[in-house]
């Protein structure tokens, strides 16, 4: 072999062996950033876990009658009222703070109205969403299948009472599924059946269904309530709305004139 061929000789090895260093290098650049994405998808999805979780207050359950679920009176009663509410909204939960007690007090443990709460916290967080560019939170949908979960431990207005005492803001964190597992805790439930129930989602189709219906009834806003009832010598049911936390002066007026319109005041 002459000189000039292993001068070319050498050339080729010295330029794979560059080339060789340099896919190692490329090699190791890309383990190195998989590793590093790995490591940040783990914190990513165990941050949430180590989070602390916000301090829980007790609440104190209003007493309400003939409780079925998440309705509360005499079904038989001469007026149904529907209230469609969201447990992070804030006016919802000041007619709850304000306003609530006396119509139950008023009307329900009187026999005369037939309450019943459900959820519209998709159609608002919805709402809110499109109107900021963003997606919806989960948080009115999550809240509102952890109390229908409660329900199946005959707690579902415990739940209620107990998540409008534990919102901390909107979207904030107030309703996040391990602060959801906190509030259970605290009002008793059997976790072990909480935790099956709310993880397999077993009351998204309802909570879908009252978002449904809240549509159907012109929802504008929440809380929103729809009443019901049939006029003295009628046969079909007339339903009126009331939008907004309202004062008790605004269900009396209601309420009065449906009860009176349906032969029962």
């Amino acid at each position: 072999m002459s000189k000039k061929d292993r001068e070319g000789m050498s050339k080729r090895q010295e330029f794979r062996e560059k080339r060789r260093r340099a896919e190692q290098r490329s090699r190791l650049v890309w383990i190195g950033l998989i590793i590093i994405g790995a490591v940040l998808a783990a914190l990513f999805l165990v941050y949430p876990q180590l989070k602390p979780v916000a301090a829980i207050q007790s609440a104190t359950p209003e007493a309400r009658p003939n409780v079925n679920r998440n309705s509360t009176g005499d079904p038989n009663a001469p007026v149904k009222l529907v209230e469609f509410s969201d447990f992070q909204c804030p006016y919802c939960r000041q007619y709850w703070q304000d306003t609530e007690a006396q119509v139950i007090d008023a009307y329900v443990k009187t026999g005369k109205v037939f309450y019943t709460d459900r959820s519209a916290g998709n159609w608002v967080s919805g709402n809110i969403a499109a109107s900021q560019g963003g997606t919806a939170s989960t948080e009115s949908q999550d809240s509102a299948m952890a109390a229908y979960c409660a329900a199946d431990q005959n707690k579902y207005w415990q739940m209620h009472d107990a998540l409008f005492t534990n919102v901390i803001g909107e979207d904030a964190g107030s309703f996040a599924p391990r602060r959801l597992q906190a509030i259970a805790q605290s009002i008793g439930l059997d976790m072990n059946a909480y935790n099956s129930c709310f993880n397999s989602q077993k009351y998204l189709n309802q909570v879908n269904q009252d978002f449904q219906d809240a549509q159907a009834a012109k929802i504008t806003g929440t809380p929103f309530f729809v009443v019901t009832y049939t006029p003295k010598g009628q046969t079909q049911p007339v339903t009126t709305t009331l939008d907004g936390a309202q004062p008790f002066s605004a269900f009396q007026t209601a309420l009065d004139q449906a009860l009176k319109a349906a032969g029962a005041q």
